[in-house]
């Protein structure tokens, strides 16, 4: 019988309980610690009513907390939804008027309505809803299985070789699952999980530096960063590639700063469950630039006509949060359409060769350019906006905003920033706001993206 993760966590805690578990910098717990902590918010929500199978909102921080906050929801048989503690207001609202939550979780329960939620019969045996940007513009709420979640750890286990009481350091967002998989994967080790709320490259460095750490999970963008500051000769963790494509001239300036550690770089969507294709350490040099081979159960191809990668596997989500049109869209026969474009190398490993709709990934994060455009489009004195991203050797890519103002507007882009950190997190917030006379067209009259784009890229290279 497979147990879930808090199940495993507190089997861990009861063996260990005196051992660190977390620490934030700030705050550290012991694995008991953080069973007490988790039983006293399990025991709030079941005090004031929370029913089996209904989400909670955990507003996250990045903090010891957030940790003892995902386990108290799942012990009290809740469902977990993670929003960032600094997620705008009103972008903050809309998302739980979609989800309908009666309760909330920050520092303490907090109940934000007496109605209670409709019956969701994809929430049952849910463990986690994840919002991720899409191809519509709206987020997705992506609903995964406690008990796929904790079966895809093992596989996720079996691929990496987690060692028992390896300690990580992790900068990913408990809101990703890239950072959620990373931390449940040396808790139930056993190792200890330096969480941070932000990325900080000097003191990341100087972490790193101590030789404490055995696991780095990051995006590419922290590599960059982290380069600027020199090597580390004498690392000899495990650094984890993912979130967004790892170049491999990136990859092997990595390897020559950091000779002695190991490099992966790892490929996965939070609808497939995280984590399908893997370039393992001892392969890195043969299959760099690739995103690896498929792991354990992992099925794949590529569709006749678009080469557009497909997945299938056990641990898939059970669907996108009230919205069945879109999830058979996307989840046909158990055949997952990424949106990314590949193509199979002679080793057997994929390489990505587009992507198929347009999202931007800035450091790791996928935005949809619609969000951005219909944010703007708000604002009384835009006649029209258009969203891309542009390459940029700091982000992996970054966001740009052509705008045509209405006539005899005067507002800058400053102004124009400020209102839209109203509405949306400040990673989605544009890097440049252009303003243009006009939107540039294809041939059929319709806003062109991708010339854009090639605009954009062409300029910036100009000027550099």
């Amino acid at each position: 019988m497979t147990l879930t993760i808090e199940q495993k966590f507190c089997k861990v805690a009861e063996t260990h309980p005196e051992r660190t578990a977390i620490a934030d910098g700030e705050t550290t717990l012991t694995y008991g610690q953080t069973v007490k902590a988790a039983d006293l918010v399990c025991q709030k929500l079941t005090q004031i009513g929370l029913k089996k199978n209904e989400p909670v909102v955990v507003l996250v921080s990045n903090i010891a907390a957030d940790i003892a906050s995902f386990l108290g929801v799942w012990k009290a048989y809740g469902v977990v939804v993670p929003i960032h503690h600094s997620a705008p207001k009103i972008a903050r609202a809309a998302l739980m008027a979609r989800i309908k939550n009666r309760f909330v979780v920050k520092d303490k329960v907090e109940v934000v309505s007496k109605d209670p939620p409709p019956l969701r019969p994809l929430l049952e045996g849910a463990g986690t809803i994840i919002f991720t940007s899409g191809s519509t513009g709206d987020p997705k709420g992506v609903v995964l299985s406690s008990l796929k979640a904790s079966q895809k750890l093992e596989m996720i286990q079996s691929m990496t070789n987690w060692g028992k009481g390896e300690n990580a350091l992790i900068g990913l967002q408990l809101t990703f699952s890239f950072g959620q998989w990373a931390t449940w994967l040396t808790l139930l080790n056993g190792g200890c999980v330096h969480l941070r709320g932000r990325f900080d490259g000097g003191k990341f460095k100087s972490l790193l530096e101590t030789g404490t750490i055995q696991r780095f999970p990051v995006v590419p963008t922290m590599l960059r960063h982290l380069l600027q500051l020199g090597g580390m000769p004498h690392f000899k963790g495990q650094i984890m590639a993912g979130g967004e494509p790892l170049p491999a001239a990136l990859g092997r300036q990595i390897l020559k700063a950091y000779p002695q550690a190991g490099l992966w770089d790892i490929y996965g969507l939070t609808e497939t469950g995280t984590s399908d294709f893997f370039v393992l350490s001892h392969e890195y040099n043969l299959l760099a630039g690739t995103i690896g081979r498929s792991g354990t159960e992992v099925e794949w191809r590529l569709n006749p006509q678009s080469q557009e990668l497909e997945i299938r596997s056990p641990w898939g989500m059970l669907g996108y949060l009230d919205m069945p049109e879109t999830t058979n869209t996307a989840l046909q026969d158990g055949w997952f359409k990424t949106g990314d474009l590949a193509a199979e190398e002679e080793t057997e490993a994929l390489r990505l060769i587009g992507r198929e709709q347009d999202l931007i990934i800035r450091s790791g994060n996928k935005i949809s350019p619609l969000e951005i455009e219909a944010v703007f489009l708000r604002h009384k004195e835009v006649e029209t906006a258009l969203v891309t991203g542009a390459l940029d050797p700091g982000h992996g890519e970054v966001i740009h905003l052509a705008i045509v103002l209405r006539e005899e507007s005067q507002i800058s882009s400053h102004d124009l920033k400020v209102w839209a950190s109203e509405y949306l997190e400040q990673y989605k917030i544009p890097d440049k706001i252009h303003f243009v006379k006009q939107l540039p067209l294809g041939n059929t009259g319709k806003v062109d993206r991708k010339a854009l784009r090639r605009s954009i890229e062409l300029a910036i290279h100009i000027v550099s």
